[in-house]
């Protein structure tokens, strides 16, 4: 497909190593996500909301995500990834824009895999994708945040070559403050 996106998995009898264990990445297809597909990306919030301790956060609704997913306009895409047919995990990204570079970027908003199929090589093949998808989009970088408690998130992403940015804290603007500043003049 043109946007950068492809249901090819990797090559039959290619092995990996992961966590001690030989994983055949050819049981793993990583595809992008069509309107069917809303269900189970709430899910995969809701899940990911469990797991991060913020399950009463979450206020989405199909017909939200339905909207802004595969509205006009579209203001993330998502990635799915299955293991032998079964639904994985899911990497949600938007475009963002760094002035230093003079480039766009990705920000990956999630990332989720589900716990049962973790360590299977499914949260680096979401990543992998999601950087070949910035290469071919002319993007500079891919960024995210990830809670500071969760050391086995934080070692996987060491693990592939990101560093933490600990001189940089995430400001959010939301509820009664984003209406009271976007009603001033």
């Amino acid at each position: 497909m043109s946007d950068g996106f492809s249901a090819r998995p990797p090559p039959e009898g290619r092995l990996l190593r992961s966590r001690g264990r030989v994983e055949n990445p050819s049981h793993i297809m990583i595809r992008e996500a069509t309107e069917a597909d809303v269900p189970l990306i709430l899910q995969f919030i809701r899940d990911l909301a469990d797991y991060e301790r913020l399950a009463d956060r979450v206020v989405a609704t199909e017909e939200m995500l339905r909207r802004t997913l595969f509205g006009s306009p579209r203001f993330a895409e998502v990635l799915i990834a299955e293991e032998d047919g079964a639904p994985a995990g899911f990497a949600l990204f938007f475009h963002n824009y760094s002035t230093f570079l003079g480039q766009p970027g990705i920000y990956l908003e999630d990332l989720f895999v589900r716990e049962e199929m973790r360590g299977r090589g499914i949260g680096k093949g979401l990543l992998a994708r999601l950087a070949r998808i910035a290469r071919e989009r002319g993007c500079g970088r891919v960024e995210w945040a990830v809670l500071d408690w969760n050391a086995p998130s934080i070692a996987f992403y060491r693990s592939i070559g990101a560093i933490g940015l600990d001189d940089w804290m995430i400001m959010r603007l939301t509820g009664d403050a984003l209406d009271t500043l976007g009603s001033s003049s």
